[in-house]
């Protein structure tokens, strides 16, 4: 008779496997930010490209904006907090982003576009993603989701933490952002004192927690204490996530599916081959976009 051993559950939860610090910096027409992604301590982690934070309340520091710009072969997510922010681009496109609403382009085969601050003063406080898009689709024709605030669902995770559905789903409600190639999950959690949740997250996709107000532990690890500002890249096992906050707290937990593919990057152009990033500087040059 054959021997019968005990099945024991496999550990599907998510720790943190390292800690980034975002670097001040400067961007568009000298906009002041916080690069958390896309810097030397963190270059990429696929398939996000960048991350940047602007948050403050001096006009001069984002009055500048950023005029017109080109894009081609990846994404760019902008989640608004706070403040007002006018976008307009060659194709004849226009919107205004308002606090809560969030705007997802697939800049695809090219597109030159403005974001341009409508107030003068008062916070102004949200994120900038880049995500790539995979050789396939990096020149599709460019698209725009934007949503509205009241469009993105917000759902009770537990007691004492909810959270507002960009793109993906939590708690069996999907967020409105959709068709996107990477499967993305975008989540903005609200954490009270002493609350905590465990959130599902697709298997296999490299994932983030960017702490932007407060404190928060996440995973069981004992460096898992994330502070404001901190960014907590995710361990690739397990498709669950456990988080708790011991002071009230906000973060961003982002997640998507990997790429796997050579990356060829200048400046607004993210491509497959540094031959690719050469037509695209010819294609904008010669007025193709």
């Amino acid at each position: 008779m054959a021997a019968v051993h005990p099945v024991f559950p496999t550990e599907t939860h998510r720790q943190v496997a390292r800690i980034v610090r975002g670097l001040p910096t400067s961007d568009g027409a000298g906009v002041k930010l916080t690069r958390v992604i896309g810097q030397p301590a963190l270059d990429m982690l696929d398939p996000f490209l960048m991350l940047d934070e602007f948050r403050s309340d001096s006009g001069g520091d984002y009055i500048a904006g950023f005029p017109n710009h080109p894009h081609r072969g990846f994404e760019t997510v902008t989640y608004m907090l706070a403040g007002r922010m006018r976008h307009g681009d060659n194709q004849g496109n226009s919107g205004l982003l308002t606090p809560g609403s969030v705007q997802w382009m697939t800049a695809g085969r090219g597109i030159v576009h403005s974001e341009m601050p409508e107030q003068e003063d008062g916070l102004m406080q949200g994120f900038q993603l880049w995500v790539n898009l995979p050789a396939k689709d990096k020149m599709t024709a460019p698209r725009y989701q934007d949503i509205a605030p009241e469009r993105i669902p917000e759902v009770q995770l537990a007691p004492g933490v909810k959270t507002r559905v960009l793109v993906g789903e939590a708690a069996g409600v999907r967020g409105p952002v959709d068709n996107v190639a990477t499967d993305p999950l975008y989540l903005d959690l609200h954490l009270d004192a002493g609350a905590s949740a465990e959130i599902d997250i697709p298997a296999g996709h490299n994932g983030f927690v960017y702490v932007y107000e407060g404190q928060a532990k996440v995973g069981d690890g004992a460096s898992s204490g994330l502070l404001r500002g901190d960014l907590g890249v995710l361990s690739r096992d397990g498709d669950k996530l456990r988080i708790e906050a011991p002071v009230a707290a906000r973060a961003i937990l982002v997640a998507g599916r990997p790429l796997n593919e050579p990356v060829a990057k200048y400046g607004p152009f993210v491509m497959n081959t540094q031959q690719q990033i050469i037509q695209a500087v010819e294609d904008f040059r010669a007025g193709r976009f």
